[in-house]
């Protein structure tokens, strides 16, 4: 059978077995021509050596590790629907290894941008209306503990008091930890609870409560909130999100000499591997200004 109809044939069953759409059996289609068009093996006789030299002619074309891994995955199905319909007695992609994809660095707001947003927030504040405390008290216990955004806004009222310095958090599979609560945030934090003690959400569980069905401030909405205060304070919009103050939170503890296990704890990371990530966000920055302001650069 040749290879048009044997494609044909797999994508008839992903259509009719496992209900694909359209663009998916398109770019399934477009996968495995590619592998015809380069590869001087047909699909039906090509062997695991054949496939392997075909992601290495993909490698070195530079195409990413997603890209190469999902043509993989496409050959993977194609060959485990031969086999298990009899059409080959072998399935020459089982074995193969899938390229490990590309680790992306996040994207880090320098201390300057984080300063800057941080005044404008307690400049704002100090009209003393409920909305922008509010907000300054979010910002600040956004970066002072590095929760995640449905950590932070699901935290009970009761988190907090006018001494606390750490927070009990409730994070991913129901795991418990403790975070420290830098002074700049609790005293933002009591500035907003006693407005909060006259508002008509005073007998709200929730330390960020709304009139929402959720009861409490939403994920969009923060992120609504952290945009507006960028462009209050100058800063980049796109560079600012909750999840970015999270990221410069553990970055700039690093920076300045905080231990990675102890980082690893207050971010609530089951594995050091997910913290260290940060790590290389710094050798990056660090390679980036010696090659810009060392005074042999060619800049």
């Amino acid at each position: 059978m040749s290879d048009p109809a044997l494609i044909d044939q797999f994508l008839e069953m992903l259509a009719a077995e496992k209900g694909r759409a359209k663009n998916s059996l398109m770019a399934y289609k477009r996968d495995l021509e590619d592998f015809c068009e380069k590869s001087p093996m047909t699909l039906m006789r090509a062997s695991a050596d054949d496939l392997r030299a075909y992601l290495g002619l993909l490698h070195r074309a530079g195409l990413k590790a997603g890209t190469v891994a999902r043509r993989l995955s496409a050959l993977r199905q194609f060959y485990l629907f031969l086999y298990s319909d009899g059409l080959r007695a072998d399935n020459p992609a089982k074995n193969i290894e899938s390229p490990r994809p590309e680790q992306k660095l996040p994207k880090v707001l320098s201390e300057q941008d984080v300063d800057r947003l941080l005044d404008t927030a307690e400049a704002a504040a100090a009209s003393g209306s409920m909305a922008p405390v509010r907000r300054h008290a979010l910002v600040e216990t956004l970066y002072a503990t590095g929760l995640r955004i449905s950590e932070l806004v699901t935290l009970p009222k009761r988190a907090v008091g006018p001494d606390t310095t750490m927070i009990m958090v409730r994070g991913k599979g129901g795991r418990e930890r403790m975070v420290p609560l830098g002074d700049k945030a609790r005293h933002a934090l009591t500035d907003y609870l006693t407005l909060r003690s006259m508002s008509p959400h005073r007998e709200s569980p929730f330390l960020f409560p709304s009139g929402g069905k959720e009861g409490h401030l939403t994920r969009r909405r923060v992120g609504q909130l952290m945009k507006d205060l960028a462009v209050e304070a100058g800063v980049m919009p796109s560079a600012v999100s909750p999840h970015k103050l999270r990221h410069a939170f553990a970055t700039h503890l690093l920076a300045h000499g905080a231990d990675l296990r102890a980082v690893q704890q207050m971010l609530g990371h089951a594995d050091i591997s997910t913290t260290q990530i940060y790590t290389h966000v710094l050798e990056e920055r660090l390679k980036s200004l010696v090659l810009t302001k060392h005074p042999m650069s060619d800049e």
